[in-house]
């Protein structure tokens, strides 16, 4: 019963904090995508079942998730993540996309997207494309594995055909149009020193001005983090350190710092939040 009781009082605070807000933040990470029905390669277990040949080859996240396996196995890498990119375009965004941008569009003071997630789902929502910063890139989008000319490319005309049992592509290997390598997702990577960040630095550059014109404008802005754990903390450690009230969604880690003043931690998924908060 106690329990029951907190959890409504900071299900009041946080709509409370949502909807006084004159502007928005959404964090997320790859715990948004689960309600869509997305894996977010928690633990090597959760990302064995999705891809049981990469468990057989004993390869976790880590070790797929670099440029070296384009290089010494493009076809497994692009096993990986061609079934990926097939994956997300097949994907319909949860209802909680809907609800969020409601909230988003309805603020005098606007509102940013800043996700390390690469799959496009807040695109695909119907979110402006200029209010969105991805910071870890986008898997629709490709570039040289040299980084060749320092250019990135739509991954638009790339069908890749996988065999799903073996995690292996059995089209061609996408090559770069300029030198005729191997081309690769324009997503940072683990070990990765040919990344072409230059347009996820841009959109970072335009999250940074907006932020800066509303803590310069003391504009009430409120940030709603969702999904984003502490395995690759990068979003959460940035919310923490915003000067603004932060309502923290995520299933298994909702703690708040007591520095945080005037912002709470909800244990539940992005769908149920979404969902429970939009009074």
């Amino acid at each position: 019963m106690q329990e029951d009781q907190e959890l409504q009082i900071k299900i009041e605070k946080a709509a409370r904090l949502i909807k006084d807000a004159d502007a928005i933040i959404v964090m997320a990470g790859a715990g948004m995508g689960v309600d869509s029905g997305l894996p977010d390669f928690r633990g090597d277990e959760g990302f064995w079942a999705a891809y049981p040949a990469l468990a057989r080859a004993g390869l976790d996240f880590r070790e797929i998730a670099t440029p070296d396996q384009f290089v010494e196995h493009p076809r497994r890498a692009w096993g990986f993540y061609g079934h990926r990119l097939t994956m997300y375009r097949n994907t319909t965004p949860h209802e909680g996309f809907k609800i969020l941008k409601g909230w988003c569009e309805s603020k005098p003071g606007g509102y940013f997207v800043y996700t390390s997630n690469v799959d496009g789902q807040f695109q695909k929502a119907g979110f402006s494309e200029s209010k969105i910063a991805e910071c870890h890139g986008t898997i629709h989008r490709l570039q040289c594995l040299e980084n060749c000319k320092g250019r990135t490319w739509s991954s638009y005309c790339e069908e890749p055909e996988i065999d799903e049992e073996n995690c292996l592509l059995t089209s061609d290997i996408p090559k770069c149009p300029a030198c005729g390598g191997v081309a690769r997702p324009n997503i940072l990577m683990f070990d990765d020193m040919m990344w072409d960040s230059e347009r996820s630095m841009g959109q970072t550059m335009s999250f940074r001005t907006w932020l800066e014109d509303k803590i310069e404008k003391d504009v009430n802005t409120v940030v709603i983090e969702l999904g984003a754990g502490t395995g690759i903390p990068r979003l959460r450690m940035l919310a923490d350190q915003l000067p603004m009230p932060l309502v923290r969604i995520n299933l298994r880690e909702s703690d708040v710092s007591h520095k945080k003043i005037n912002s709470v931690g909800l244990a539940m998924g992005a769908l149920a939040a979404c969902r429970i908060l939009d009074i």
